[in-house]
């Protein structure tokens, strides 16, 4: 066997048994537990999350929208600012489906209900447990952001048919912000401290531009703007919802990738040490 193909099964090796080592192969019975939990819910309770973005569409992007007219989009060319704001808000409304189930969902099972413990004292491993909450934070980021995508259709708001890719791209979103909440919660020890996740969260909307470009602010600030990853959602989605492509979107599109690679490997590690010691 020459060299290049035993270099590559050495790199190969790490990663398997990594996973080995962390899984059982059966995070679907993560997952049908999830979806049981939804069966016997309120499911009002779950979606009213869609509402808000609606919400603000509407009051920002039509009554602010009349008096601002049209603003410059991705592509450089005008368009209503109802048609600017409206992919920002699909990617928040994609951060937020997922953050809320991967926070105070899963504090209230690692801290209170003990059910991570219980399920990892059975074969399942912590990436079974990782992955499978992971999913069902998906899954509520996907309602959120189907329901919006055909809000936007229906109001003419899309103009170009990559905007279907949108929805595909959001679960990429809300894959990146479920793994980086459920590896922060794993950390936090009180409601209180729970809080912290709002006044991120509040800033992060407020500033990565979603309801004004980010031209607005002055140099510095928009250094920081662009390391916050609701930015880059944000971007994203914008050049998804007219079709302009540039290099910016696989730099988009990378972060999240990493995002969503780290979070979950994180979240992995923290639940062994917490559970399998």
């Amino acid at each position: 066997m020459s060299a290049a193909p035993e270099e590559g099964l050495r790199r190969r090796r790490p990663v398997s048994a990594w996973v080995a080592s962390n899984s059982s192969g059966n995070t679907g019975a993560v997952i049908e537990r999830g979806f049981a939990v939804i069966r016997s819910q309120n499911w009002l309770v779950m979606v009213s999350g869609f509402f808000e973005p609606v919400f603000y569409l509407l009051a920002m992007g039509y009554g602010l929208g009349g008096l601002i007219g049209t603003v410059a989009g991705p592509d450089g060319r005008p368009i209503a600012y109802a048609a600017y704001i409206a992919p920002a808000l699909l990617a928040t409304s994609a951060m937020n489906g997922a953050i809320y189930d991967s926070t105070w969902n899963v504090f209230f099972k690692l801290k209170f209900a003990k059910l991570y413990q219980g399920m990892l004292a059975t074969s399942l491993g912590p990436l079974d447990v990782a992955a499978g909450e992971i999913f069902m934070a998906l899954f509520r980021g996907f309602l959120y952001a189907l329901g919006f995508t055909i809000v936007i259709a229906v109001m003419g708001l899309a103009t170009s048919w990559w905007a279907l890719a949108m929805i595909p791209v959001a679960l990429l979103i809300a894959l990146g912000f479920a793994a980086l909440g459920m590896a922060l919660t794993s950390y936090f020890e009180t409601f209180q401290q729970m809080d912290w996740i709002n006044i991120a969260l509040l800033p992060m909307f407020m500033f990565s531009s979603t309801l004004f470009p980010i031209t607005v602010f002055p140099e510095p600030v928009q250094w920081f703007v662009m390391v916050m990853p609701l930015w880059h959602g944000v971007e994203l989605m914008r050049q998804l919802s007219v079709g302009h492509f540039e290099a910016s979107t696989a730099v988009h599109l990378g972060y999240f990738l990493v995002m969503s690679l780290l979070g979950i490997g994180f979240t992995t590690r923290r639940l062994r040490a917490l559970f399998l010691r």
